[in-house]
């Protein structure tokens, strides 16, 4: 995904929102999207002491031009240091926290008390952010936190909008409270869970959890070994570990009226089309919120279908509106739902002619449903096809492929822009 690398104008200086959209990446390209789609922060990690160690990370060097690429743009950088670390490894602490300093990263996400003094020390410069790792549930720890010189706490999963909002009536107004708004959900609370560790030997409270929550068990009677019994009917065993995703797009009054600083969004791990497309809708649903600020503000219909057109699973309120006892779990195989495609990155656009990155097959005569920074999708039909020799083609077979698309319309889109379609049918 590419994007033009001047500043977007209208970004910068923009007084600090209320509330904040702060969005996830995972290397530079979901960092690029995040920052072009409209977050006003972003949050990452190094290649040590992340609580994710899927995705690409950013070396020091790399964290360097993505803090300058961010802040020229008016977004701010949030560092992920919120692993437990071992013994062994704290010396190499404040050699990364002064590194994270030097390059400007404008705060540490942490959930250690013996992090967050080291932080202090060496890099006293950057604010810091407890990590929802911490379990904060109660105004009296974020109390204690703030006396420690937390600046944010971001909040467990596991508490309501009614107990955030008698956190923020009983803390100083200073400190900021950051809440996941959207994204996957841990079976474990607030993320800590063992049953990597014990099943895999992945630690997932240093960033490597295989999701063995995720997966199908079974029952065996101890005088029957090796003969497997049903949980439930399902004949594909049951999944009764399987938490759904969260999504709050519908309830961006009530999160605004509990109090809520930042709205975060799950998924460091997820692409860069995940990453753009729920960067948009939320961005598009907090600045219709603010044109309209109602209680009965509800974003538009297409808003509402961004985030169905990412890979998800069935989506709930998490714990905002009570115990989710009824409506937290799938109880049958927790894959993705998928049914749109990217099929490529616009690079350039001129007239009626779209030259694209090519991610998916696609034909002449497809039509494809054109995602844009701050813009509602609209669609254009790809009438002519011609391949990075200028000769013309019915098909477009190769991902990765510079393909110049010649459309029924004169159109105007950005570069780093995604042409999308729904999941063909199989014969298709």
């Amino acid at each position: 995904m590419i994007f033009p690398s001047s500043p977007r104008p209208e970004r910068i200086g923009r007084p600090d929102p209320v509330p904040e959209l702060l969005c996830p990446a995972g290397d530079m390209e979901r960092l690029t999207a995040a920052v072009e789609y409209g977050a006003d922060a972003v949050y990452l990690g190094g290649t040590e002491f992340g609580m994710r160690s899927a995705p690409g990370n950013f070396t020091g060097e790399e964290l360097a031009e993505a803090v300058k690429f961010c802040h020229d743009r008016g977004v701010k950088v949030h560092l992920t240091c919120n692993t437990l670390p071992r013994n062994d490894e704290i010396e190499d602490l404040p050699g990364f926290l002064a590194m994270a300093q030097d390059v400007g990263v404008d705060a540490f996400i942490i959930a250690d008390i013996g992090v967050l003094r080291m932080a202090q020390k060496y890099a006293p410069n950057v604010d810091i952010h407890m990590s929802t790792q911490a379990g904060v549930v109660n105004y009296i720890t974020a109390n204690a936190l703030y006396d420690m010189g937390v600046r944010r706490v971001v909040m467990a999963r596991e508490v309501s909008l009614k107990e955030i909002a008698e956190i923020r009536r009983k803390t100083p107004d200073d400190l900021e409270i950051e809440c996941f708004v959207h994204g996957a959900m841990c079976m474990s609370f607030s993320g800590r869970c063992l049953l990597s560790n014990y099943l895999t030997g992945r630690d997932a409270n240093r960033g490597q959890c295989a999701q063995p929550c995720r997966w199908r068990y079974h029952v065996i009677e101890e005088k029957r070994p090796g003969q497997l019994f049903e949980i439930s009917e399902e004949k594909d065993g049951t999944y009764f570990m399987n938490s759904k995703d969260m999504c709050m797009i519908e309830h961006i009054p009530e999160l605004v009226d509990a109090g809520i600083t930042s709205f975060k969004i799950e998924g460091r791990a997820k692409s860069a089309f995940y990453v753009a497309a729920t960067t948009n809708a939320y961005r598009a649903a907090i600045d219709g919120y603010l044109a309209n600020p109602s209680p009965d503000y509800r974003p538009e219909e297409w808003i509402l279908d961004e985030v169905k057109k990412i890979s998800y699973r069935d989506y709930c309120t998490g714990f905002y509106f009570g115990q989710p006892n009824e409506d937290a779990n799938l109880y049958y195989k927790g894959i993705y739902i998928r049914n749109w495609d990217v099929m490529a990155n616009v690079l350039h656009c001129e007239g009626n002619t779209v030259t694209v990155s090519q991610r998916n097959r696609f034909f002449e005569g497809d039509t494809f449903e054109v995602l844009s920074p701050g813009v509602r999708p609209f669609t254009i039909t790809a009438k002519e096809l011609y391949n990075e020799e200028g000769e013309r083609v019915t098909v477009a077979p190769n991902p990765l492929a510079t393909i110049r698309i010649v459309t029924d319309q004169e159109i105007s889109v950005p570069a780093g822009s995604i042409l999308r379609m729904p999941v063909r049918e199989k014969n298709g």
